[in-house]
């Protein structure tokens, strides 16, 4: 049966080649530069394709919460690395997890450390989150105080053991010139490193974006990447230059339930309950949320007219359609859309068929049953 044969309403596909092309791909470009690759799996979040990481020599992952941590336990990683702010009110579930599972965490007060500090009962690695320009978290680059009182309360306890500093440089996303930010990050983590390192030997540091690590070779003496999204990319890892659009490796199989001749529109079942509402902008002001692929047997293809999700309510979506996509689809059809971001779209749906037809597990999805 053609996996095609299974869809009647919105269901995100995933190209196994192309996702283990694009794994293998940053593994390589990890090895090759003598780093360890702790991919965030916020974009995957899924079991199955961790198996497929880990056959390209990934041995630790990073998760976005909690409840993905949770998720990913017992699946044979060496670690888990928790990269989000740590939430105090989460000690009790972080203590029933890491009772038989290596878990670290992200800190980036003094508050949170000693709550840790007095309340685990197992040992939880930590990284003090840095922030050297990127403005939306962690401890800034000159905060030295912070850092010394974070080391300072975790060094009283036994539960509490240092790893390192993380910088997760997210302006990258925003900032054409990313040598330039990837080079101030390096210089702010090579900073922290000789400060700290004669106290803490095995100290590393860790990077982690998609944008950066996709396009940079020379990462210095920065120990470890984290990017996410490059399992999947989506649109607009490709717009800023991270990926080409035959790199993306989902796409959102959406039924064709209207067709209006005069307006050269498409109405398909598959809006921001789907596809989430991360948008790109062109030059004339043109709102893009995922842009139209033609479904086959071996997955999808991109047609050479362009035609894109001009607005999304929260199950409509509204194509506007080239000419040749309007003389060749029918009430009734499939199209493929690939996404603006991938990780949000993946969240909203909590699963994938592969082009085998085979369910591949996502968290959510699994929490949602």
């Amino acid at each position: 049966m053609s996996y095609q044969d299974q869809i009647t309403s919105p269901t995100l596909l995933i190209n196994e080649q192309i996702t283990r092309a694009n794994i293998k791909r940053m593994a390589d470009k990890a090895a090759r530069n003598g780093k360890k690759l702790v991919p965030h799996w916020k974009t995957a979040q899924s079991h199955e394709i961790g198996n497929w990481a880990k056959e390209y020599g990934i041995k630790e992952v990073t998760a976005s919460s909690i409840k993905l941590a949770e998720y990913l336990c017992g699946q044979g990683w060496d670690n888990i690395h928790i990269a989000f702010p740590f939430n105090p009110l989460e000690i009790p579930r972080l203590n029933y997890l890491s009772a038989n599972h290596s878990l670290s965490v992200q800190l980036v007060n003094a508050a949170t450390t000693q709550k840790l500090a007095n309340e685990l009962t197992h040992e939880v690695g930590f990284f003090i989150e840095i922030d050297a320009g990127y403005g939306r978290t962690g401890v800034h680059i000159s905060d030295f105080g912070t850092m010394e009182e974070i080391i300072r309360i975790a060094a009283a306890t036994d539960k509490l053991k240092f790893k390192g500093f993380y910088l997760h440089p997210g302006h990258t996303y925003y900032t054409p010139d990313k040598a330039e930010i990837y080079e101030q990050s390096r210089q702010a983590l090579r900073m922290l490193k000789t400060k700290y390192q004669s106290e803490f030997p095995n100290l590393v540091t860790r990077i982690g974006d998609t944008p950066g690590c996709a396009v940079t070779e020379d990462f210095g003496d920065i120990d470890e990447l984290g990017p996410g999204n490059f399992v999947f990319f989506d649109l607009m890892q490709a717009e800023l230059g991270s990926c080409t659009k035959e790199d993306i490796s989902v796409c959102l199989a959406v039924p064709v339930v209207d067709i209006s001749l005069e307006r050269k529109e498409i109405l398909v079942h598959g809006g921001g309950v789907h596809l989430a509402k991360d948008v790109l902008v062109d030059a004339n002001g043109n709102k893009n949320f995922g842009e139209v692929v033609l479904l086959n047997e071996a997955g999808w293809t991109i047609p050479t007219d362009r035609s894109y999700v001009k607005s999304i309510s929260q199950e409509h979506g509204l194509i506007k359609a080239s000419d040749s996509l309007m003389a060749s689809v029918k009430v009734g059809d499939l199209l493929g859309i690939l996404p603006v971001h991938s990780c949000m779209t993946a969240d909203c749906m909590g699963e994938y068929l592969s082009l085998d037809g085979e369910k591949i597990d996502h968290c959510e999805g699994a929490f949602l049953k």
